[in-house]
């Protein structure tokens, strides 16, 4: 999916030297235009196409196989395109060597060289690039102490949980302030705890460094609470990019829809035009759903509602949908109900519990506003 890039015009006339460097200065951190890479016969990106913006957090979101990691990878050089350019701060890198681009990586196996302590293994990058003893020991110290880990110089990586052989990955990764940090599925090795606890710390990180970082994941929740923009991948395209509200709140195609919090996709069809048309479910139930007004009656759709939009008894407006229970899971404060509204179509309710939990096999109606759906034509793409 292309991305436009703002332009900052300059005020004044500079000369060529100031104005390379201008340039770079207002350049996307980092620019794909039109990358493929293949395999043989295999073609595992097609021509993907983003700009991402300095100091930004950005996650390539997907289900495996849908070459998120390949992309990521084209970054660093460890992977090469077939076609087209990758440029970072401005300057096309895809020719040239890996050692050569200022890029700090973190893995999800934390790639650790396990006979080395702490202060070598965060210290590797800054060795490989001479920096001088004392400034060495200055970044390290400072990098630990930025990943909550300080004095941990001496000890070796067995030595460390999990989570905090993460954190010193991390620390190594930025300790050498690099143009771009790349981070592959870096917490999936972690449990459900320590997940959540390194992702508020991964973005404290990346906003107190102002670095832009590349994120990938397969997991949604980790992709909305720590993007500023997501793009959504399947099959080596992207399909939708956006901030996460907007992809979660407004998906661009069915397969969005659908990988991106498991929305309910009824079908139906176009009774008539106007600025709420009447759409017939499969199910035989009726909905109002808005932005339908240039459809000609009998155009098939699919209407698209979050579980979380769903309500029912006196929080219920709008659009009614009746049906039975079938299946009931307690979450505390709110529950998620499997509901058979006829037609072999079941949706799914995740609603805050207001009174009494419905048991399976009750008889249930959930409502959902006009302006909480969305329209997908019948090739699958939202309907604006």
């Amino acid at each position: 999916m292309p991305e436009t890039q703002d332009t900052i015009a300059s005020p004044r006339p500079v000369s060529a030297g100031a104005a390379d460097a201008a340039a770079g200065a207002s350049s996307p951190a980092v620019e794909f235009r039109n990358i493929e890479i293949a395999y043989g016969k295999f073609v595992a990106v097609r021509d993907f196409s983003l700009s991402i913006r300095k100091g930004s957090f950005v996650t390539l979101l997907g289900p495996s196989g849908c070459g998120k990691t390949t992309i990521l990878r084209s970054i660093a050089g460890l992977v090469d395109i077939s076609g087209g350019q990758i440029m970072i701060g401005g300057q096309r890198v895809d020719d040239v060597p890996i050692y050569k681009r200022n890029i700090g990586l973190v893995f999800q196996s934390y790639a650790l060289f396990p006979h080395k302590t702490v202060f070598d293994n965060v210290a590797f990058g800054l060795k490989y690039r001479n920096v001088p003893k004392p400034e060495i020991a200055r970044k390290v110290s400072q990098a630990l102490a930025m990943v909550r880990l300080p004095g941990s110089e001496k000890k070796l990586p067995s030595q460390l949980s999990g989570g905090q052989q993460q954190r010193i990955a991390l620390a190594r990764a930025i300790v050498f302030e690099p143009q771009v940090l790349l981070l592959d599925e870096p917490l999936s090795a972690l449990d459900a705890n320590m997940r959540e606890e390194m992702r508020v710390e991964i973005k404290k990180i990346q906003k107190e460094t102002g670095i832009t970082a590349i994120f990938v994941t397969h997991d949604q929740e980790e992709a909305l609470s720590m993007s500023d923009r997501i793009v959504v991948m399947n099959a080596g395209s992207a399909e939708q990019v956006g901030t996460p509200e907007e992809v979660y709140e407004t998906p661009a195609t069915a397969f969005v829809a659908d990988f991106l919090g498991k929305a309910n996709m009824l079908a139906g069809t176009v009774g008539k035009p106007g600025a709420a048309a009447a759409i017939t479910l499969a199910a035989g139930q009726a909905v109002n759903v808005a932005s339908a007004a240039r459809l000609a009656p009998g155009s098939k759709v699919t209407v698209v509602v979050r579980p979380q939009k769903l309500s029912t008894g006196a929080a219920a407006s709008g659009n009614k949908l009746s049906g039975r229970v079938v299946s009931t899971s307690y979450l505390g404060g709110s529950a998620i109900y499997e509901i058979d509204i006829g037609g072999g179509v079941t949706i799914r309710a995740n609603m805050p519990i207001s009174g009494r939990v419905f048991r399976e096999g009750e008889a249930i109606e959930v409502g959902f506003d006009p302006s909480d759906s969305i329209l997908l034509d019948e090739g699958g793409r939202r309907i604006s």
